[in-house]
């Protein structure tokens, strides 16, 4: 499987996320999306980066514009985050990292003195024909959800 380049189709993929929906990009044709990567559900700079699409999740629809956040948590895991902090938006579980890979989000991090493989924090917007139009890798959850709504007004 290709990772994916900016100006390029997004490939195929298919993944589970809660309320039994299934995404992949055929079911994301004719809206604009908004696909963020997070390490871990229920940790603060996680549940605050959610809180922060979902109080701008109208401005979001008001553009055209889906939101689906991705972990390698299980569908149990974040349909009790979705619930408990009511996201607007459905949560996709990537256990075996494919849709990460995909997307080239799993790096080399360190904590506390330790290295690990995990989550890169990062942000995708593909426009309502399925290209991968702008990305963030590194993100600050400061103000990021606002830099992204500003860029869906562009598409």
């Amino acid at each position: 499987m290709s990772k994916i380049e900016i100006g390029a189709m997004i490939p195929h993929f298919e993944s589970s996320a809660t309320n039994d929906t299934t995404v992949s990009p055929s079911t994301l044709l004719g809206k604009n999306a908004v696909i963020y990567f997070y390490p871990k559900d229920n940790t603060p700079g996680c549940t605050t980066e959610g809180q922060d699409f979902r109080d701008h999740a109208k401005d979001f629809a008001e553009n055209n514009t889906v939101i689906f956040g991705v972990s390698r948590d299980s569908l149990k895991v974040h349909s009790n985050f979705r619930n408990k902090h009511e996201f607007p938006f459905e949560l996709i579980s990537d256990p075996d990292e494919t849709l990460c890979k995909l997307f080239d989000v799993i790096k080399l991090k360190k904590l506390y003195g330790k290295e690990y493989m995990g989550i890169e924090r990062s942000t995708f917007l593909i426009d309502s024909k399925g290209v991968l139009q702008k990305e963030w890798r590194k993100v600050k959850v400061k103000n990021h959800v606002e830099e992204v709504l500003a860029s869906t007004n562009e598409l």
